[in-house]
């Protein structure tokens, strides 16, 4: 799943989601400098979340009342559940505006994010699992997380539909999104299985995600 996200983010990203936002009447140059920000602020967030949820470990040698390290971990698992729900609402604003743009790219749009979710939906349960929840509450509560993709989209849709001109602008930072999440964390990922048995399957998963995204723009051009 992580080597057919990053052929799908990619694809999506350079060969669909940004050619749709620089041919529109937008200027080039505001959406180059959004698209550099929007990087930037991707690694800014990430660093912000990383420096929120570090916290120490039993047997470090800090001395708390008993009882801190579960009532952390519990605080860790609350946090990623508003995390993840703020994420989600967000995506289904950038599919809204993608099936604004153009039917085609809301569904590799919406195919790309699918491809991500999945696997870090699956970690986030294991991640509520050992923040002391409930295999029920930890479904739950990261189903009703995932919902928030379905707010963002309805409401982005009828918002985006009104203000057109700044349909362009989201897709960019939807790329940004794409771009970063493939370089910065799930190709260090991949890279830590270096054997050319692992790798050949890599490099197949990569060709397939982006012989999807192809297809579907061969597909759109074909109408």
């Amino acid at each position: 799943m992580v080597s057919l996200s990053v052929g799908i983010m990619l694809s999506t990203a350079f060969l669909h989601a940004l050619p749709e936002a620089f041919e529109s009447q937008a200027d080039t140059h505001g959406l180059f400098a959004l698209l550099l920000g929007s990087l930037l602020g991707f690694f800014l967030l990430e660093k912000f979340a990383i420096l929120r949820h570090s916290h120490h470990h039993e047997g470090d040698g800090h001395h708390h009342a008993h009882g801190h390290d579960a009532r952390e971990a519990g605080k860790s698992g609350w946090m990623i559940l508003v995390g993840d729900g703020m994420h989600n609402f967000t995506d289904g604003i950038l599919i809204a505006a993608a099936f604004l743009a153009n039917p085609q790219l809301g569904i590799v749009t919406g195919l790309a994010i699918i491809a991500h979710e999945i696997p870090q939906e699956i970690g986030d349960f294991i991640v509520l699992l050992n923040a002391g929840f409930t295999r029920r509450r930890a479904y739950m509560y990261n189903l009703i997380s995932s919902l928030m993709a379905v707010v963002g989209g309805v409401l982005g849709y009828y918002t985006l539909e009104s203000a057109s001109n700044l349909i362009p602008y989201v897709l960019v930072i939807a790329s940004s999104g794409f771009i970063y999440i493939a370089v910065s964390d799930l190709m260090p990922q991949m890279q830590r299985r270096a054997t050319m048995r692992e790798t050949i399957p890599q490099i197949i998963l990569i060709s397939i995600g982006v012989l999807i995204v192809l297809f579907l723009t061969g597909q759109q051009h074909s109408h």
